[in-house]
C-alpha cells in the first residue's frame, strides 16, 4: 500500500504546473494534500478509480486539505471536533478498517512567533486527538507539520532557531508526540540521511538545496512492523514543498 502527502502551496496553480500528471505517475493508493487554497467548485480535479474528501477554510484561498483514495472509508470527519482549530480545513481524517488515516497542515507560528501561543494550543489538542484515536485502531499521520524537528533536518539550524518552524517549543511538542506513542517513519529508517521537503522561493533556496524536511509520515509505532519504505521526491517539482512517500505490505 503506497501513500503520498504533498503540500502543493495552491492545487490550482500547482494543476498548471502538472500536477495531473506526478499523481498518475506516483500511482498511489491514497494520495493526501494541504494547503489547496481551494473552496468548493473552484476545480473540478477528479481521477479514475478515486474518491476524493475535501476540508475547505473558511477564509477564501487560504489552507485546506484533501485526499484522494483508491479505497472507500467507513467514515471521514473534518477537523477535531474543537470549534477554535476547525475553520481552517487543516484535518482532515479518513477511518479505515485497520487504521485512521489522518492528513493534517499544522498552523504556522509565522513571522515575529505571531501564532506561537496558539500553536502550543493546537499541539496540546491535535496530540489528544490523535491519542483518542490511536485507543481505537493503529494512526497513520501525514502533512506539512511546519517543524523541522532535529538538527538534522533543516541546513541552516543555528541561525533558525528561534524562527516559526525551529523554535524549542515547536520541536519539544513534536517530541512529545513521538514520546506518546508515535514514529517518525522517514527518520526511523534513514537515521543519518539529510534530505529536505521544503525550500523557499527566495535566494534560489532549492537550487542550493537550502532546506527543511517539515513534511511527515508519522506512525503509531505498532505499525512500524508494516513499513517498508518512507521517501522524498526531492526531484518533484510543483510547488515549494515535493512529495512524501510512505509504503506499507
Amino acid at each position: 500500500m503506497k501513500l503520498i502527502s504533498w503540500n502543493v502551496n495552491g492545487l490550482r496553480a500547482c494543476e498548471g504546473k502538472g500536477f495531473s500528471e506526478v499523481f498518475r505517475q506516483l500511482d498511489a493508493d491514497f494520495f493526501c494534500l494541504q494547503e489547496t487554497k481551494m473552496q468548493e467548485g473552484q476545480l473540478d480535479l477528479q481521477f479514475d478509480g478515486y474518491y476524493s474528501y475535501w476540508n475547505y477554510a473558511d477564509k477564501k484561498g487560504y489552507s485546506g486539505t484533501a485526499v484522494f483514495t483508491r479505497h472507500k472509508p467507513m467514515s471521514v470527519t473534518l477537523g477535531m471536533g474543537i470549534d477554535q482549530h476547525d475553520h481552517e480545513g487543516r484535518v482532515l481524517t479518513l477511518e479505515m478498517a485497520d487504521f485512521f488515516l489522518v492528513c493534517c497542515y499544522t498552523p504556522n507560528s509565522q513571522d515575529g512567533l505571531k501564532r506561537l501561543d496558539y500553536r502550543m494550543t493546537w499541539e496540546e489538542d491535535f496530540r489528544a486527538y490523535l491519542q483518542q484515536l490511536d485507543k481505537q485502531k493503529p494512526v497513520i499521520l501525514c502533512g506539512d507539520l511546519n517543524v523541522a524537528h532535529e538538527e538534522i533536518d533543516i541546513k541552516n539550524p543555528k541561525t533558525n532557531r528561534h524562527n516559526a518552524g525551529f523554535t524549542d517549543e515547536e520541536r519539544n511538542a513534536f517530541t512529545q508526540l513521538l514520546d506518546s506513542g508515535f514514529t517518525d517513519t522517514f527518520r526511523k529508517l534513514h537515521p543519518d540521511e539529510v534530505t529536505y521537503s521544503w525550500w523557499s522561493y527566495r535566494f534560489q533556496a532549492r537550487q542550493k538545496n537550502a532546506g527543511w524536511r517539515i513534511d511527515y509520515f508519522v506512525v503509531s509505532n505498532r505499525l512500524m512492523p508494516q513499513v517498508t519504505e518512507a521517501s522524498i521526491h526531492t526531484d518533484i517539482l510543483g510547488s515549494d514543498h515535493c512529495p512524501v512517500e510512505l509504503v506499507l505490505f
